[in-house]
């Protein structure tokens, strides 16, 4: 075939292909494609193959569309080898051609570099070889300057163009396939994407039309893209555009990078890694620069706060032989032991034993009033505590490595922290790191009256209640949340006449409708007034009657009379009295850090209730311990805090206990997912122990066993959840689950009916089909 009816048959497959590519093109348009990943509250970031599929694609671009891009470009490369069109793009092609070239381009130059900057496009963007030998012809034909101003635009049109139809093509097969894989390079690519691909661009070495169209599949956006490869490639195109003005004495285009040249490039390509180090080291120069850094260091990590996350940090840090100081102001074992999980507990376990004499006839027993002294259930939970006390006491601590002051800790400078002892003394430390765990207080509302009339909070109730010898008569639970449900039933249980206040439409507002609304109806089975929607607007004494008044939308004021009021309405966070002023620590609802759990001084870090974004003894433990490696060992390496599956229970009866997301959080954050609900009123031993209401809702990404969350409800629902915990937190699905062999008859059968309720979803039914048709024939 001749060069001229080479030409008539490429012009007819352009005319064939012309409609379908200008279609290509208004389509992306209007579906928004070509700007990038969708934004979904979190930033730009591809959380998965659900958040993309939650994008333009989820709103259905016709299949049609992207095979008759496929089917276009498969016919351009395809003609580009049929015709043997690489030949023209040699080196000794080019050497041959050069006359040619520079007399057409002396005769017509803007058309020959309109053609040039066309072709050089096309060849990018379709991923052909030949872009090195266009480069060369670049320098040849147009010169060093006007060359490289041409390579380094229509590359960086080629490149964006097969960057997007690879991100068109591709990303939805390969976040869908590898989605949960995918997560940690998502969120880094999100994040640094600009580095990595700048360093990619300034070494030659790296594939051009590789990076292009693995780009496209990341959420990296569009214009970055542009920006940085347009500045990443600029150094290389120089060189290659000056080799081609040289063209005739080139032997061979591997003479132009010299190991010295590529070396040379390869250094240059790893700077902004260290730039981005040199950076980090300015930066924490400049936030230091005001403070006089000692010669010596009296400790290598202080903690301050003895609750979860500081008893975990000091153990951690004594465990690897770092001389550690734990400053305490008040109780040893924090809010946990003392105010909140171990008394609560004991409490519940009181007043659900009560409950269940009531209603001893479920279980074929004679049903009888229980008959108690309040005094001594409350002197029952001060025995627990002490019992527990002694696993976070000051000696367990002395005996594992760790100095233990009881005293009040303030942070002087970023490596000095003054302790005021009980006992008058002061003592300064100075120290490499430092952890905050000073943990979180009741919030109280600046409520009109609450101070005249008396309130308790899950810190002080404790004592108060531990004087009465009987549960107060009259309970008003101010909060709907978890704390105020769990105190709420429990009172109830034990005789109070309990009303419960939420001014938000329902109770466990972060859990999904039917979840709250299950709660809700447990709470008021046992008794429980539930208001939702009404707003505590002032308390009031007439006499000696104590009034908590209420106010609903569109309605009169409600007048609540009561005896005792419990203030739970949530937690805040200890920011005050040791030091983070004066230093200019940034605060808000928390102590503000970055992934690291570092605040504004890289050495001083904050884990826990005061760091937030949970408030939870298990998660303050969980933080510990990348608090306390960053701080002993952040030099050499630093660890982000994993938050990729963590746990909740609300301990009322039944539980609701949750991991990872509900349907609420995926609907408000676009995440598509599917559903499977296994109800707990047919599983044996749930049945047996009279015990079978709730259910288990597990939501994965559509078409796979990826779990994305996991509701239940029911009898030892925290317990069950341990088991969906592992699976999300090392990536485990439904089916490994379903393979598991689960004791029978226990309550954990219930998540391996769930499992298989999701596998019999997702049979596949033409297979099934032919295997019937298979017994069929074997029967004869």
């Amino acid at each position: 075939m001749n060069s001229y009816e080479t030409g008539i048959v490429l012009r007819a497959l352009f005319a064939l292909a012309l409609p379908v590519i200008k279609r290509f093109a208004t389509a992306l348009r209007a579906s928004g494609r070509i700007a990038g990943y969708r934004r979904d509250g979190q930033g730009e970031s591809l959380a998965g193959s659900v958040a993309w599929r939650c994008g333009a694609s989820a709103k259905g671009d016709p299949p049609l569309k992207k095979a008759a891009l496929i089917l276009v470009v498969a016919v351009l490369v395809a003609a580009f080898f049929l015709f043997d069109l690489d030949r023209w793009l040699t080196l000794e092609a080019l050497k041959e051609s050069q006359d040619r070239f520079t007399a057409a381009q002396a005769k017509s130059p803007w058309l020959v570099a309109g053609i040039f900057f066309a072709l050089y496009v096309a060849v990018a963007a379709l991923s052909l070889p030949g872009a090195a030998i266009m480069t060369l012809a670049a320098g040849a034909l147009f010169g060093l300057v006007r060359g490289t101003v041409l390579v380094s635009f229509a590359s960086s049109i080629g490149a964006t163009a097969a960057f997007l139809a690879s991100r068109y093509i591709l990303a939805d097969t390969v976040q869908r396939r590898f989605g949960d894989k995918l997560k940690a390079i998502n969120e880094g690519m999100a994040r640094d994407g600009a580095w990595y691909l700048f360093t990619l661009r300034l070494v030659p070495i790296f594939p051009f039309f590789l990076i292009n169209l693995l780009m496209g599949l990341t959420p990296i956006r569009t214009r970055t893209f542009y920006g940085v490869s347009q500045t990443g490639m600029l150094a290389g195109t120089i060189v290659f555009v000056n080799a081609g003005t040289q063209l005739a004495r080139l032997d061979h285009v591997g003479g132009i990078l010299s190991p010295g040249l590529l070396l040379s490039f390869a250094l240059l390509g790893i700077f902004p890694l260290f730039a981005r180090g040199a950076v980090r080291r300015l930066q924490r120069r400049r936030v230091y620069r005001r403070w006089q850094r000692p010669v010596r260091f009296d400790r290598n990590l202080v903690v301050i706060g003895a609750g979860a996350a500081g008893l975990v940090s000091s153990y951690v840090a004594a465990a690897v032989k770092a001389k550690v100081t734990l400053v305490e102001s008040h109780k040893m074992g924090g809010d946990c032991l003392n105010f909140g999980c171990v008394p609560s507990k004991a409490l519940i376990r009181s007043a659900k034993l009560a409950h269940q004499m009531r209603h001893a006839d479920r279980y074929a027993l004679a049903p009888v009033p229980p008959t108690f002294s309040f005094r001594e259930v409350m002197s029952r939970i001060h025995e627990v505590i002490r019992t527990v006390a002694p696993h976070d006491s000051a000696e367990r601590y002395t005996a594992l490595g760790v100095e233990v002051l009881a005293g009040h800790a303030r942070i002087v400078d970023p490596w000095t922290v003054e302790v005021s002892l009980h006992g008058g003394e002061e003592v300064r430390l100075t120290t490499r790191g430092i952890v905050i765990a000073a943990g979180a207080r009741p919030f109280v509302p600046p409520l009109p009256g609450l101070e005249e009339v008396g309130y308790v909070t899950s810190d002080t109730m404790w004592d108060r209640f531990a004087a009465l010898e009987t549960v107060p008569r009259r309970l008003v639970v101010l909060g709907g949340g978890p704390i105020g449900c769990e105190l709420a039933q429990a009172f109830a249980r034990l005789g109070a006449q309990v009303t419960q206040v939420e001014m938000l439409p329902r109770i466990l507002i972060r859990e999904d409708v039917e979840v709250s609304a299950f709660a809700r109806a447990a709470l008021e089975a046992d008794g429980v007034t539930v208001l939702t929607g009404h707003k505590a607007v002032r308390c009031e004494r007439d006499g000696g009657r104590k009034i908590l008044v209420t106010a609903a939308d569109g309605a009169a004021e409600t007048r609540l009379e009561f005896d005792e009021l419990i203030c739970a309405v949530g937690r805040s966070a200890r920011l005050s009295g040791y030091g983070l002023e004066e230093l200019g620590i940034p605060t808000q609802r928390t102590v503000v850090t970055n992934e690291y759990l570092e605040t504004l001084y890289p050495n001083i870090l904050a884990a826990g209730d005061v760091a937030g974004p949970y408030q939870f003894t298990h998660t303050a433990a969980h933080q510990a311990w990348f608090a306390t490696v960053n701080a002993l060992f952040g030099d050499v390496k630093r660890f982000k805090a994993d938050y990729s599956a963590v746990p909740w229970t609300t301990f009322t009866d039944p539980e609701v206990a949750r991991v990872g997301l509900n349907e609420l959080e995926a609907a408000e954050k676009g995440i598509a997912f599917e559903l499977t609900r296994y109800g707990l009123e047919d599983l044996d031993r749930a049945i047996a122990d009279s015990a079978a209401r709730g259910f288990v809702k597990v939501l994965t990404a559509p078409g796979t066993d990826r779990i994305l969350g996991v509701t239940i409800v029911g009898e030892h629902a925290g317990d069950l959840l341990a088991e969906f915990v592992l699976a999300m937190r090392h990536r485990l699905g439904l089916r490994k689950i379903l393979s598991t062999i689960h004791t029978y008859p226990t309550l954990a059968e219930a998540n391996k009916y769930a499992a298989g309720q999701w596998r019999r979803a997702h049979a596949p039914a033409r297979a099934l089909a032919w295997i019937e048709r298979y017994h069929n024939w074997r029967r004869g």
